[in-house]
C-alpha cells in the first residue's frame, strides 16, 4: 500500500509513529511518504522513507502548519491508500479535504492515531489561558465524536473507550523488546527516559538527583519545557545530573542497560491517570528495576510483575530513598530487573503485536477498496527502512 503519514505536532523521531508504526509498515513492504517537522526539529529521514517537511505546531498559533497540512492533504492525499494522522489539529484540516477527495473519486481510508486525552491535557498546556481550559475541553470532546463518524481510530490506551461512542481498536504503547540479555543493573546510575516538564517531575528528577549526589549519577534524557530547561541546565553544570537533551528513540535505548533504576515521576493530573507511561515498559524490556509515582496503570504494572517500587507523588526524598535501596541490596535490583524483563518479553513486546497493526491497516484499505498492492508496471522497490531501535 502506498501510506501517508502525518504530524505537525510530535518529533520526527516519535518512538510510536516512526520506531514502531512506520518500522512495520515498512518492513511489511509496504511504500511511505511520512510528513513532519523534520527542518523545525534539525533531523532528516530516515532512508527508505520519503519526507515531506511540515512546519511544526507549537504554542497558539498553529495556523500555519494547520495551513500546509491542508494542502499536503489535499494534493499527496488522493495517491494514497492510507492516511495516517498523528494529532488532533489535523481534524481540522479535514472537513474541506475530505470533500475535496470523494469529489474527485479517489478518498482514502483516513485514521486518527489518538495517543492522549487532549482534553485533558489541554487543562496542562500553560499557553491556554485559564478561561478558556473548560470552552476548549467541552469543544475537543464534541470534535473527537465528530471525527468518529468520518474517520477511523486507533487507541494507544485501552482507557481511551470511554470517550467513544463506538468500539474502537486499541494499538498499545509497547516497545520492541531487544532479544540479547541486557547488561545486570549496577549500583551507580539511574535513568530518565522522556520529556521533562513540570508536570512529569522534571523539578522533582533535579531534586532527587542532588539527594543521591556523589554516589549516584543520573542520566536525564529527553527534550524539556521552557520553564525547567534552567533547572536542569544548572544541575548539569554543577554535575548533579547529565542532561542528554533529547535523542532518537534507538540512541536513548542504548543508555537504558545496566542502570540501577529508571524513575517515571509523573504528577497526578488527569491526562496521565489512563495513559500507561511508555518508559516504565521500556525500563522492564531493558531489564532496569522501575521507580515510578503511583500513576495507575504504571504502579499496576510495578506490583503486579514486582519489577520496582511505588513512592508518593512529588516526593524526592522517597524516591532518592528508593534508589538507595536498590543500590544497596543487590539481590532486590537483580530480581527486580529480571521480573520486569521477564513480563515485558511475556507481555509487552511490540514485536509480537506490530503485524495487528499492519493487519488492521490492510484490512480497512481492502474493506474501502482502496488498496492498491499489485506493484505498478516499472515502479522502484522500497528501499528497506535503516535500522531503528526500539
Amino acid at each position: 500500500m502506498r501510506i501517508l503519514v502525518v504530524t505537525v505536532v510530535h518529533h520526527p523521531e516519535d518512538a510510536r509513529i516512526l520506531h514502531r508504526q512506520i518500522a512495520a509498515l515498512a518492513e511489511r513492504g509496504h511504500r511511505i511518504v511520512y510528513a513532519a517537522p523534520f527542518g523545525a526539529r534539525g533531523v532528516a529521514p530516515r532512508p527508505g522513507v520519503e519526507g515531506v517537511d511540515l512546519p511544526r505546531a507549537a504554542g497558539r498559533d498553529r495556523r500555519a502548519a494547520l495551513r500546509s497540512a491542508r494542502a499536503l492533504l489535499a494534493e499527496r492525499g488522493p495517491e494514497a491508500d492510507v492516511v495516517l494522522l498523528h494529532d488532533p489539529e489535523l481534524l481540522l484540516a479535514l472537513p474541506g479535504t475530505l470533500r475535496r477527495w470523494r469529489r474527485g473519486g479517489r478518498a482514502p481510508v483516513t485514521v486518527w492515531d489518538v495517543h492522549e486525552d487532549t482534553a485533558a491535557a489541554l487543562t496542562m498546556k500553560r499557553w491556554v489561558p485559564p478561561a478558556l481550559r473548560m470552552p476548549l475541553k467541552v469543544a475537543v470532546r464534541a470534535a473527537e465524536r465528530l471525527a468518529e463518524r468520518h474517520v477511523r481510530l486507533l487507541l494507544a490506551e485501552d482507557a481511551y473507550r470511554e470517550r467513544f461512542r463506538r468500539p474502537h481498536p486499541v494499538v498499545p504503547n509497547l516497545t520492541a523488546v531487544p532479544a540479547a540479555p541486557p547488561e545486570p543493573p549496577g549500583p551507580d546510575r539511574v535513568v530518565y527516559l522522556g520529556h521533562l516538564s513540570r508536570a512529569r517531575g522534571a523539578l522533582d528528577l533535579v531534586e532527587t538527583a542532588r539527594l543521591l549526589a556523589p554516589d549516584v549519577r543520573i542520566d536525564a534524557i529527553g527534550a524539556a519545557d521552557v520553564d525547567v530547561r534552567g533547572a536542569l541546565t544548572e544541575a548539569d553544570r554543577e554535575g548533579v545530573l547529565s542532561w542528554h537533551g533529547y535523542l532518537p528513540n534507538d540512541q536513548a535505548l542504548a543508555l537504558l542497560s545496566g542502570a540501577t533504576a529508571g524513575l517515571s515521576l509523573l504528577h497526578d493530573q488527569p491526562n496521565y491517570r489512563h495513559s500507561r507511561p511508555t518508559k516504565v515498559v521500556e525500563y522492564m524490556a531493558h531489564g532496569v528495576p522501575v521507580v515510578t509515582t503511583p500513576n495507575p496503570l504504571a504502579s499496576d504494572l510495578v506490583k503486579r510483575h514486582r519489577c520496582g517500587l511505588v513512592v508518593p507523588y512529588g516526593d524526592p526524598a522517597a524516591t532518592a530513598e528508593a534508589v538507595r535501596r536498590l543500590r544497596t541490596d543487590t539481590r532486590l535490583r537483580l530480581d527486580t530487573a529480571a521480573r520486569g524483563r521477564a513480563a515485558a518479553v511475556a507481555e509487552l513486546d511490540w514485536g509480537e503485536r506490530a503485524s495487528d497493526f499492519t493487519d488492521l491497516l490492510e484490512a480497512w484499505a481492502k474493506e474501502a477498496g482502496t488498496d492498491r498492492s499489485t506493484p505498478e508496471l516499472g515502479a522502484p522497490p522500497q528501499e528497506p527502512l535503516a535500522p531503528l531501535g526500539g
